[in-house]
Order: structure tokens, then C-alpha cells, then sequence
């Protein structure tokens, strides 16, 4: 049974509001353990890439949990050399083939690439696709609000999630006020900042952790569940993929989600998508 609440998309589908990241987790035994790890932990949302390499074995861990298909919903990303009108559908039959899929529930423009100018009839061609019911919801990763205004000028279907860094040390704040106003929910990676960043060295975060019995990862996977956000936390680590799931049983107060709100830096650890154009 899922442990964790789903959130209502425009298109009338719902998503499980917390989820496992697989990004550099190997396409063998690595991967296809952590997510048969988070599955039974009670995760039904997974999310991987083309360009992970691991769409394979999240398949396979699929296909071993005996989870009925209807239950799970299975993110993956069409990558960058992919966009463009005729690259599009071979591209999602090679993930669903990897997959052992016969739909994803989500199927996310990874970066807008804007350098190259082929994201919105990329977008029509996932509409398409979406109309067909190889994919259950259409979304973009990493799109500015310049990109997203480039959507809605040139179609009529606005993304169901827009996928992005986002973290305490960068909130991302106009971007989510306009997707909230656009109704376009909002997903963070590199949700706990990271393997690269310090945020969970945070003295504000360890002393919240310390107040609530929590660690710091448990504490920021809080914070962005009570913004509203989607989260898919990245681990192959059994006690951290339970750990990362046991945010359940406990809410933080607004004077902290406040003083959390207040760690607020401006800086990427991630690509800017505004010059993103790598192949």
C-alpha cells in the first residue's frame, strides 16, 4: 500500500506527492534494488531518464514487485538530441521498450534547449502522443517562464508538472508563482540539495532535525510537501529510501517553515536552463 498523498494535475490525473529519484543510480542490480526497496517502503511514484541509463532495470524491479500496474506511476524524460517532430515517438517506444511498459504516466521535455528552438513542436508531438495513451500526462523539466510562455503562446495545453532544482538554498519562487497561477504543479530535484551541496550541514536544519527527532533530509522533504511541491528524493540507500518516507507522522510549525523559507540563496547547483544546450 502507498504511504504517501497524491496531488490532483490539470488534466485530471493525480500524482503521489513523494517519490524515488534514480539519477546516477546504475542500470543493474544498483538501481533495480532501490526501487524494489522503495517500493515495498510504500512509494508508488519513480522517476527516471533515457539519459540515466537505468530504464531497464526500474523495469525490471516493476516487473518483480508485483504491484499492480494501476498503482505505480512511472516518470521518464525524453532527452535532449531526441527533441525535434520525428524524433519524439522513437524515442518513447525505445523507454517504454526499456520499461516493459505499455504507458508512462509522465513523460517530461528534460531541458528546453532554447539555443536550438525545437521544444514547442517537441510539445505538440508529446500532446499527440498523450492523445494516442502511450503517456497519461505530458509535463517539461527544467523550463523557465520564458519557456513556458513559448508553450501557451503556440498551444492550448499548458504542462501538468514542471520538474526543476529546487531546494531550500534555491526556492525558485517567481517560477512557482507562475506555475501555481498557470495551474502547473511544481516538482523539485535535488530536492535535499544534492551530493554535491552542503545543505543538510545546515545549523538551522540540524537544530529543526534535533527539535522534531528527525534528521535534516526528513526536515527539508517536509518543507517541500507543505509548500504543495512534488518531491522525488534520490537515494540507493535502503534505511535512506525508508528514512526519506517517514515524513508522515509529523508537520513543521509555520514560524519554522518560515525560518526555513529564510535560507534562501539564489544559487544553482545545477545547469541554468535559460544556456543549457548540451546534446
Amino acid at each position: 500500500m502507498s504511504s504517501t498523498t497524491t496531488i490532483s494535475l490539470n488534466d485530471s490525473n493525480a500524482i503521489p506527492q513523494l517519490g524515488l529519484g534514480v539519477w546516477k543510480a546504475d542500470g543493474g542490480q544498483e538501481v533495480e534494488q532501490a526501487v524494489l526497496h522503495a517500493l515495498s517502503a510504500g512509494y508508488r511514484l519513480i522517476d527516471t531518464a533515457m539519459v540515466y541509463q537505468n530504464e531497464d532495470g526500474v523495469g525490471r524491479a516493476i516487473a518483480q514487485s508485483g504491484i499492480d500496474r494501476q498503482e505505480l506511476f512511472i516518470t521518464t524524460k525524453l532527452w535532449n538530441s531526441d527533441q525535434g517532430a520525428d524524433k519524439v515517438r522513437p524515442a518513447l517506444l525505445a523507454s517504454l521498450e526499456r520499461l516493459k511498459l505499455d504507458y508512462v504516466d509522465l513523460y517530461l521535455i528534460h531541458w528546453p534547449m532554447p539555443a536550438r528552438g525545437l521544444y514547442v513542436e517537441t510539445w505538440k508531438e508529446l500532446i499527440k502522443l498523450q492523445s494516442e495513451g502511450l503517456i497519461k500526462t505530458i509535463g517539461v523539466s527544467n523550463f523557465n517562464i520564458e519557456h513556458l510562455e513559448e508553450l501557451k503562446k503556440h498551444t492550448s495545453v499548458l504542462p501538468a508538472v514542471n520538474q526543476v532544482e529546487l531546494h531550500p538554498y534555491f526556492q525558485q519562487r517567481e517560477l512557482r508563482e507562475y506555475c501555481h497561477a498557470n495551474s502547473i504543479r511544481v516538482e523539485s530535484w535535488s530536492p535535499i540539495g544534492g551530493s554535491t551541496g552542503d545543505l543538510l550541514n545546515n545549523d538551522t536544519l540540524q537544530e529543526l532535525a534535533a527539535k522534531y527527532g528527525k534528521s535534516p533530509a526528513q526536515v527539508v522533504i517536509r518543507w517541500h510537501l507543505q509548500h504543495g511541491l512534488i518531491v522525488i528524493p534520490k537515494s540507493t540507500n535502503q534505511s535512506r529510501i525508508q528514512e526519506n518516507i517517514d515524513v508522515f507522522d509529523f508537520e513543521l510549525s509555520s514560524e519554522h517553515m518560515v525560518l526555513i523559507d529564510s535560507l534562501e540563496t539564489g544559487k544553482r547547483f545545477g545547469p541554468d536552463p535559460a544556456s543549457m544546450n548540451i546534446h
